[in-house]
């Protein structure tokens, strides 16, 4: 199935799960950090759908062989992220997923790696959709020298990047680097948040497209015409290259 041949394709970050002596060994901040890494992965790759009440801290003690205190910490920690809701006498249950933070960075790598990656793939898709062709143009218009140096040299970086990963990070370092050059402050503080969405889709995108050169040339149109000051080819050249990417993403499928 094409959901089984993307799964193969892409390279998921292992679960953190702590056994017997792994957790003696870990300081008590990153217990509970990696506690509600495990557990928040499960509820996100859907092993405690919405509604579902969790086992209790002696439970989840049991289970991992950590202290209560580092579960009510993790646990804490979920209920932060909008992932989980608490109550006396009734414990821990899962919340609706329209209530979970999809901004925030742990939840987004929990989304990224769990069945429903295809769903992820196309809704980070339609926020570029929603925001980069007009942040393109808006740094065609009002980058800065400086800006723009960031801009082209991450562009540059990409072409010359010797691995995936130099590529991908490069990737994200130049759309992320316009959403600055755009001048809009509520742009700059979203661009931080789904980074690590960014992260995850070029990683996608970059392994199911052979044709980097054409990719480069997408992403070069967009530095030139940012560089250039020409905010309407900007917004055309964002265009072009989600149009790519869109094809992308439905080829996997097949």
């Amino acid at each position: 199935m094409p959901r089984e041949k993307s799964a193969k394709r892409l390279a998921e970050p292992a679960a953190v799960v702590i056994r017997g002596s792994e957790a003696t060994r870990i300081s008590g901040l990153s217990v509970h950090a990696s506690l509600a890494g495990e557990i928040g992965l499960r509820i996100v790759r859907g092993d405690y759908p919405p509604g579902t009440i969790l086992p209790n801290e002696a439970k989840w003690s049991q289970t991992f062989n950590v202290s209560r205190s580092a579960v009510r910490e993790a646990i804490k920690m979920l209920m932060a992220k909008s992932l989980l809701a608490s109550r006396p006498k009734i414990g821990s249950w899962v919340e609706p997923k329209e209530r979970w933070n999809l901004l925030d960075r742990d939840v987004l790598a929990w989304y990224a790696t769990s069945p429903d990656r295809e769903v992820f793939l196309r809704t980070v898709q339609e926020f570029r959709h929603i925001i980069e062709p007009e942040a393109a143009a808006f740094a065609a218009i009002r980058r800065s020298d400086e800006q723009m140096v960031e801009i082209s040299q991450a562009c540059r970086e990409m072409g010359e990047a010797a691995h995936i990963q130099e590529r991908t990070r490069a990737d994200t370092r130049f759309h992320l680097a316009i959403l600055r050059a755009s001048g809009n402050d509520l742009l700059v503080p979203l661009g931080v948040l789904i980074e690590s969405a960014l992260d995850h889709l070029f990683v996608f995108v970059t392994r199911e497209h052979s044709d980097q050169r054409r990719a480069q040339s997408l992403h070069e149109a967009i530095e030139r015409n940012i560089r250039l000051r020409r905010p309407a080819a900007a917004r055309s050249a964002v265009h072009k290259l989600l149009a790519n990417t869109d094809e992308v993403i439905e080829l996997s499928r097949r």
